[in-house]
Parts: C-alpha cells; sequence; structure tokens
C-alpha cells in the first residue's frame, strides 16, 4: 500500500470563506443524504466564525501534491494538552483515497505533546464513526442526546429542524506518553 504524503499548510485569514465554503459542502453531503436538503449551510457562518474566534483555534489546509484536498480546525491548549479536533474535513472528490487518514497522522506528528485528542461527529455519520475508531484509534466515550445533552463543548446548531441531527458521539484517543 502506498503511503500518502499530505502536508498542513496553515490557514491565512483572507483564505478563510472558501475553506468555509468548502468545508460546508463536504458536511452538507451526510446530511443531504439522511434527512433531505438543508435549510441552511451546516455549519451556519455565525459557529464557523465563533470556533475561528475560538481561544487556542488553529487551522489548517490538507495539502496533497501541491492541491488543496481538505481542511482542519483544531483547539490546541497547551497548558492541559488536552487538544480538540473541531471541524476536519476531505473534499467530497477526494473521499476514499486515504487522505483523512494520512492528514490525521499528519495533525498528530505535528502535536507530539498532546496527551488527549477529543472530537464530536453526529450519530448518523457512519463514515465518520468508522473513520475514527476503526481508522484513527479513537473511542467513543459519551453519546449525547435528549436524554443526555452536551453541556461542556460549544454546541453547533448542526441539526436545526433537522429530526434526528441533535444526537451525536463524543470521541477521545489516548496518546501514548512518550519517555
Amino acid at each position: 500500500m502506498t503511503v500518502l504524503k499530505v502536508e498542513l499548510k496553515p490557514l491565512k485569514p483572507q483564505e478563510q470563506p472558501d475553506f468555509c465554503q468548502r468545508l460546508q459542502q463536504a458536511f452538507a453531503k451526510a446530511v443531504v443524504e439522511n434527512f433531505g436538503p438543508l435549510p441552511e449551510p451546516i455549519p451556519n457562518d455565525r459557529e464557523l466564525q465563533e470556533a475561528f474566534a475560538a481561544p487556542g483555534a488553529v487551522a489548517y489546509h490538507i495539502m496533497h501534491e501541491g492541491q488543496k484536498v481538505g481542511g482542519v480546525l483544531l483547539s490546541i491548549d497547551k497548558q492541559t494538552r488536552h487538544n480538540s479536533l473541531d471541524l476536519f474535513f476531505v473534499d467530497t472528490a477526494k473521499h476514499s483515497q486515504g487522505l483523512g487518514l494520512a492528514a490525521w497522522q499528519a495533525v498528530e506528528a505535528a502535536y507530539p505533546e498532546t496527551l488527549v485528542w477529543e472530537t464530536i461527529t453526529p450519530y448518523f455519520e457512519q463514515r465518520n464513526i468508522h473513520f475514527y475508531v476503526n481508522k484513527c484509534g479513537f473511542h467513543i466515550v459519551e453519546f449525547f442526546n435528549e436524554h443526555h445533552p452536551e453541556t461542556d463543548m460549544p454546541q453547533m446548531e448542526v441539526g436545526g429542524e433537522i429530526p434526528g441531527c441533535d444526537a451525536s458521539f463524543r470521541f477521545e484517543k489516548v496518546m501514548p506518553v512518550n519517555k
């Protein structure tokens, strides 16, 4: 199997609108497949602006062979070393080529001091669940739903009025301790 080489290129402020539009297109695919047309992009523009402005937020283009193929927005806490994968996408035309795993490995390599990575994905996103658990080594540690709402992390209004979009899984990946 060929090992793909990807690079993480820091996102410049003037590139943010294009990054957000591509992210919204990638996120919409699964929602539209499961629930039909969307009343507005997800995450919406306000949620994206809040995510970019959050403390410790850093964003990167995922680059492969000189081309943008996706992006990632992280929250890095240098004190606790508990970091968050807030938004992660591979352009839909580039799915199933191994780019997501190569990009995640590049993120881990860029932040070797991380003790724990955390992320959340909607319950219906089987492709994401497979990716995080079976490819990247995350573990499902919590299921948010109407009986157990998400309270500690900022909640994006991913579903709005779309039935069933209000449930999600929280994943963690505890990193090996370097001695």
